[in-house]
This record gives structure tokens, sequence and C-alpha cells, in this order.
């Protein structure tokens, strides 16, 4: 018997910092999703230590929503993983509070995780605020997803899979990626288990491309349930602190690829990190030390002039 079969519910993890407006939309539609699925849900809020309370007030308006306050920040993958800890589903969804579920979203997801027991973990399709799609799966990253992110490259070539971009196929069939993205995602528990769950070294970004990547490695399936969907309003507490932002996002990156990438992939990032920034600060003088710090988590030219 399957973890699934033998618990047959779903924990729903909503990782909160000082945004207490998103995460009221959020819960409504989790509210709305459990209601209209019949699945056996519990809900658990993670506050990551919010300089704010709001989020008190707004928790307290779903009597079958639980509250876990944590005293420090220690990033989002460790905030997942106590909010994990503190459920029992034989399922985990791991929502930003920045989503809204939309209607249907969350029993699709369910049945896309169910169609076979070596399936780890289903993703929707992220939607922005008016429709369009914001993403949807991935191939793990190498060299070409640094050189198109910080280099001009053509569209066409963006939107790729030379960029590790893949396609929706039919829009209801489940398709295999190697990640997706983390504001939404809902994981087999045994699996999270089964690699040790989020890793909790990286504070912000690229954990969940990492635990995919551990997922991969024993052997876990990975699907896009492109017949659920979920608006991911984006950024929303990230944007708080835009440049400490940016140089985690480039801090977890250098991460990864240290952990992953061979000598020769590490050796052909590295030097599109040092081009793309320094290119960067002679556009932007102001963004000269956030490329420092940068190109230092990298290991090359930290004490550039540029």
């Amino acid at each position: 018997m399957t973890d699934l079969a033998r618990q047959n519910e779903i924990s729903i993890v909503v990782v909160n910092w000082n945004v207490a407006r998103l995460l009221e939309i959020c819960l409504r539609s989790v509210q709305r999703e459990t209601a209209s699925s019949g699945l056996n849900v519990e809900i658990l809020v993670v506050d990551n230590a919010s300089d704010q309370r709001d989020y008190v007030e707004v928790v307290s308006r779903f009597p079958d929503v639980r509250l876990l306050e944590l005293e420090v920040n220690q990033g989002y993958g460790a905030a997942c993983n106590a909010g994990a800890r503190q459920t029992t589903g034989g399922a985990i969804v791991f929502l930003n509070p920045d989503t809204e579920l939309l209607p249907g979203s969350l029993e699709r997801l369910w049945a896309t995780l169910n169609i076979a027991p070596h399936i780890g973990l289903v993703a929707p399709i992220l939607l922005n605020p008016d429709g369009s799609i914001q993403s949807m799966g991935y191939l793990f990253p190498g060299p070409m997803n640094v050189v198109c992110d910080l280099l001009p490259v053509p569209a066409r070539i963006y939107e790729s899979r030379v960029n590790g971009r893949l396609p929706a196929g039919n829009g209801q069939l489940p398709l295999a990626i190697d990640y997706a993205l983390g504001a939404a995602l809902l994981v087999r528990r045994g699996a999270f288990e089964q690699v040790g769950g989020f890793d909790e070294s990286y504070f912000m970004y690229s954990e969940e491309v990492d635990i995919q990547k551990r997922l991969a490695a024993l052997n876990w399936t990975r699907l896009l349930a492109p017949d659920a969907s979920v608006i991911h309003f984006g950024g929303q507490s990230t944007s708080q602190h835009p440049e400490a932002m940016q140089i985690a996002l480039w801090e977890s990156r250098a991460r990864y690829f240290d952990r992953w990438s061979d000598h020769k992939e590490r050796c052909l990032i590295s030097t599109a990190v040092k081009v793309g920034t320094m290119v960067d600060t002679i556009r932007n003088p102001g963004r000269k030390n956030a490329n420092q710090r940068i190109r230092k988590a990298f290991k090359i030219g930290s004490t550039s002039g540029q």
C-alpha cells in the first residue's frame, strides 16, 4: 500500500513572509479547492518571522487553518521543512502566499500524482494575473541558462529548449519535466522524506531545483499537469528587498552549480557570469557592488574594477 493510499489526504503548507493581503487570497482559494475536491486536506501557514503581524488576523478568519510561527527566518526551504514536520498528509502541497489556486487545480494535481507510485512531484502551470503563461516545466539549468539570463539573446532563443524551456504539449496530458518553479508543488511525502526534504543551506532560490535534482537521482518522476493552473502574483515577498534578493538568487545558483556541475561546466558558467555582470555594471553603475558580490559567489573576479 502506498503512502497516498494509507494516508489518503493532502497537507497544504503555505510559507508567509510579510504579504498578509495576498495570503488571504491564497487561503480563500485553498479553502474553495479543498471543499470542491472532496479530499481530506489539512492546511498549515508557516510564518517565516514576518516583521508585521497582520498575518495573524488573516489566519484567524479561516478556522480550519493552523498557524506555525517561526522565531527566526532561516529561509524558504527551512520553513517548508518545518511545515512538513508538523503535518501528516501522504502528499504535501508547498505554496507561496502570492498564489491563487484556480478551480479544479488541487484535484487535478492529486489525480496526476496518483497515476503511478513512481511519480514523486507534480506541478501546475503558473499564470500571470492577466491569464498569460508565466512558467511551466524546465530542463535542469546549465551554462546556457546563465548566458540567457545575463546577456542579450533573441526572444526565440530565450523561450526555447536551448534555455531549458519546455512546451505544454496538448495542454491536457501530463508531461515529464526536469523541474518546476517552487511557487506551487505537490510532492509525495515518501519521496520528500527519502531525499531529506529541502536543503536548508539555500536561504532563498534554487532550493526547489536542488530537491528535484535529488528526486531525479533516486528515479522519482516529476510531472507538469497542464490542466492544473495557479495564478502566481510573483515576487511580492522578495520585491521588498530587490538588491539583496538579486544577490541571494545568484549566490544560490552558485551553490547549485558547484554541487551539480562538472569542472568544464563550472568554468563556462563562471566565464558567463564574469562577462555578464561586468556588462551589466557598465550599463548600470549602481549595481557595481551587487555584481561584485555575484562574481565572488562564483569565485571569480570579486575585486575587479568593474
